[in-house]
């Protein structure tokens, strides 16, 4: 079992941490990883882009010119994709970009994300993590001190208004609870800072 540092909000050793094997130490399985992200992005995707084929656009009920005889390439509507003003040929329509994984691949993607990030080092472990007051600069000194990167993902075990906004205003920081945290936002963060009991959730939900 990996163990890892556990600090306060002062940047301090105040103990240690024992991680469970089968999520913080799994096997990092790159195509599940490359699968998750790809799900999360499509899932965000709104599809509803569209544009207008000859058949909406208006006009080009008349043919231009006659077919024969006149030198021209025959013409049937100055709506055609290749006349300005024409409708467009293949062009996007609304669709939905959703895709669907099963539960397995999902905590096999989620333990190898959070594996990954325990293997480079990147996950900080805090006591606790709490606010008196709504005070972006009491957040800021905080991820300071315990050298978080510049794009930080800051798990909570539970809502806490009072952290979530006074972290929201720095930017590159992301705030997410046990329940809402994704494969995409831990790979595309520097640094995971999760406070201790943020961690045994995690433990609870993903260990086996």
């Amino acid at each position: 079992m990996p163990e890892i540092k556990v600090l306060n909000m002062a940047g301090a050793e105040v103990g240690t941490m024992m991680l469970a094997d089968s999520v913080f130490a799994a096997g990092i399985n790159s195509a599940v990883l490359h699968a998750a992200v790809k799900n999360y992005l499509g899932n965000q995707r709104q599809g509803t882009q569209s544009t207008l084929t000859r058949t909406e656009v208006s006009g080009g009920g008349r043919k231009p010119w006659r077919q024969k005889g006149s030198g021209r390439a025959r013409q049937g509507s100055t709506r055609s994709p290749q006349w300005t003003h024409g409708g467009v040929a293949l062009g996007p329509k609304p669709r939905s970009y959703r895709t669907k994984l099963n539960k397995k691949v999902r905590r096999v993607a989620m333990t190898s994300a959070l594996s990954s990030k325990v293997a480079d080092g990147s996950l900080i472990v805090i006591d606790s993590i709490t606010a008196a007051e709504y005070k972006t600069k009491t957040m800021a000194t905080m991820l300071s001190a315990v050298n978080a990167g510049k794009k930080s993902l800051v798990v909570l075990p539970e809502k806490n208004d009072m952290v979530s906004r006074s972290l929201q205003n720095i930017p590159g920081v992301k705030v997410a609870l046990v329940n809402t945290i994704n494969v995409y936002d831990i790979l595309n963060c520097d640094t995971l800072v999760a406070a201790q009991d943020a961690v045994k959730k995690i433990e609870g939900v993903y260990a086996e």
